[in-house]
């Protein structure tokens, strides 16, 4: 009886031992250190350029893409002469475009677009990982309403910026 009971037993250890080893083999390619660029920990995020005459853009966007990056917690937040990457910008345009017309022909709802030029460089290796130009859109009804204004529609696109730049730039993590 002893020897059934002393098989089983190193039965359930190999099985226990082989199957921690497959578990860890099986998630052993899975990393949050970023096998990609394992030595970038931190990034700068100076003011971004503005080419346009918009009031406030800039430094909404600009804080916009911080907020998103303390948030993430990928990268930390870092000084330009301290980080190992940086995110340049440019604020290229702000643009009005019809977005929905109703039956008589009328804008129903106006499209905001931003543009943007960010540039993801690696302070480490003096190399850009990824440059883009990006746009994306906010939308608003004319008319004054207040649960619908340009600075809403200017909040959205901003809030879609932050995001797609955040996740280009953290996707290889």
């Amino acid at each position: 009886m002893d020897q059934i009971v002393n098989k089983w037993r190193r039965f359930a250890v190999i099985l226990i031992s082989a199957g921690a080893v497959l578990a860890e083999w099986g998630c052993g390619v899975y990393s949050f250190s970023g096998s990609a660029y394992p030595h970038i920990k931190s990034i700068a995020i100076p003011l971004l350029e503005d080419r346009t005459a918009e009031f406030g853009v800039r430094e909404n966007l600009t804080n916009a893409l911080v907020e998103a990056f303390t948030r993430d917690n990928t990268l930390k937040i870092g000084d330009r002469r301290n980080a190992d990457a940086i995110l340049e910008g440019v604020l290229m345009r702000v643009e009005d475009r019809p977005g929905a017309y109703n039956r008589q022909e009328q804008v129903q709802e106006i499209q905001v677009f931003l543009t943007v030029q960010i540039k993801y460089r690696d302070l480490k290796k003096r190399k850009i990982i990824w440059e883009d130009t990006i746009s994306q859109f906010g939308t608003y009804t004319p008319g004054g309403s207040e649960n619908s204004t340009r600075e809403d529609a200017i909040s959205e696109a901003i809030a879609k910026i932050a995001d797609e730049v955040l996740n280009r730039t953290v996707s290889g993590w």
